[in-house]
């Protein structure tokens, strides 16, 4: 689970204007109301995962594509994303396009039918791991394409901190989502000590949760975090995984009163909050006691974007979102700490003037890895994903071994449970394919 940077106060001026504005269309539609006259097209509707700086950036690259048919846009962005979308497809009020980052959910609204296959001009952007196809009623479909992803597998540390016996950084905390931060290690440590197909097995609910790989990631977490007081098990419950909140907003873990550590396991996206800090970026893999052939494997993550509109526009829309010129003119606009990465190494690479965090992190996603496999959490179905969530929070609190078989036991239901209820008349398949070599 990755969300998305800059948490600020959401801009939603561009859509309440719109939706009233396609309430009064339809009216026009149906009785002649006086001022209804008309030739402007219902502007598009893009819901996704970014506020603050970073959902600026992208609001101003939506207001300037320049697709020369005359279509305005309205963009949501929320914290709130899952619970907005659900909320307007069961008002029959969906998005034109919705970003999400989220496997598990996109692949179960392609199978209940709300998401329309990705246009064929633009199922080239459909890089791997990011957008797996979906075998539904006989037919593989690209159902979504990736237009900005992150790099996990990450540890950062300060400039000339020793990495030798590193005490580890750890903040929990994230609202609804709490406990994504320690889905990610148990995922990173898995991945590299069980190698990608392995993982890929997990990911896709083709591994037990009893599996004696996924049970030594688990323990493997609890013995690089062990020797924590209670009331440091209590600060990381309870704290962001952003860190405190300073005059200028968070400060990271690292620069957190109270936490007495050197190290942070993270994604790339933590980098907006050590902007301008004297911050290093590692690989994790050394940290994991995992095997030396599974180095070059990273997880990652990314922000999707699918169409749930039959209007054409949707669908010209995310093949321009996705392109070069696209790239370029979100990057052009966003702050250095919240540029986006994108999925393969053709298009607005970074410039000469990008930090050198960034340029590492580049470096890492497109020249370094040898394979990236998508965040195992956000491939699993949502109920799953969830459970997943609470279960680390409690085993942080209780790492005993008899906890740990617990909790396993009632992942493995939860897990058992959704593959019987997923399973229809319908010829559908999940993505069986979320590892892949850098390109697809």
């Amino acid at each position: 689970m990755t969300p998305s940077a800059g948490r600020r106060p959401v801009r939603r001026a561009a859509l309440r204007t719109a939706r009233p504005l396609r309430v009064l269309l339809a009216a026009c539609l149906l009785v002649l109301v006086p001022g209804c006259a008309s030739d402007e097209p219902d502007p598009l509707v893009v819901l996704g995962p970014w506020t603050g700086p970073e959902g600026e950036a992208f609001e101003a690259a939506l207001q300037r594509l320049d697709d020369g048919t005359g279509r305005t846009y309205a963009y949501e962005g929320t914290r709130s994303l899952r619970e907005t979308l659900v909320s307007q497809l069961e008002a029959d009020t969906p998005p034109d396009v919705a970003v999400l980052n989220s496997i598990g959910e996109l692949t179960e609204y392609a199978r209940r039918g709300r998401l329309r296959p990705i246009a064929e001009r633009t199922t080239e952007r459909a890089f791997l791991p990011w957008a797996p196809t979906l075998l539904v009623d006989g037919r593989r479909r690209t159902y979504w394409v990736p237009l900005k992803v992150d790099l996990k597998s990450l540890v950062w540390s300060k400039e000339g901190t020793s990495s030798d016996d590193p005490s580890w950084c750890v903040g929990l905390a994230s609202q609804a989502t709490s406990g994504w931060p320690g889905t990610d290690w148990i995922e990173d440590i898995l991945l590299h000590q069980a190698g990608p197909a392995r993982y890929e097995e997990w990911a896709t609910s083709r591994l037990s949760w009893r599996d004696p790989d996924v049970v030594r990631a688990w323990t493997t977490w609890a013995r690089l975090l062990a020797g924590r007081s209670e009331k440091s098990v209590e600060q990381s419950l309870t704290t962001s995984y952003e860190g405190a909140s300073g005059p200028a907003g968070p400060r990271g873990l690292l620069n957190s009163p109270g936490f007495d550590c050197t190290h942070e396991h993270q994604s790339a996206f933590i980098r907006y909050v050590y902007a301008g800090d004297d911050i290093r970026v590692e690989p994790s893999a050394r940290f994991l006691d995992g095997r030396a052939e599974h180095r070059d494997a990273f997880e990652v993550s990314g922000d999707m974007a699918a169409v749930f509109s039959d209007d054409p526009a949707a669908q010209e829309l995310v093949e321009r979102l996705s392109g070069p010129a696209g790239r370029e003119r979100w990057r052009a606009e966003a702050d250095p700490a919240v540029r986006p990465l994108f999925p393969n190494s053709t298009g607005a690479p970074p410039t000469e003037s990008a930090g050198a965090v960034e340029q590492e992190i580049d470096a890492l996603l497109h020249s370094t890895a040898r394979t990236l496999c998508f965040d195992a959490s956000d491939v699993m179905p949502p109920e799953l994903r969830d459970a997943f969530h609470r279960a680390v929070l409690e085993f942080f609190r209780d790492p005993a071994r008899r906890h740990l078989t617990s909790l396993l036991e009632q992942l493995e239901a939860v897990r058992v449970q959704v593959d019987e209820e997923s399973d229809d008349t319908r010829s559908f398949r999940p993505p069986e394919d979320v590892c892949a070599g850098p390109g697809g």
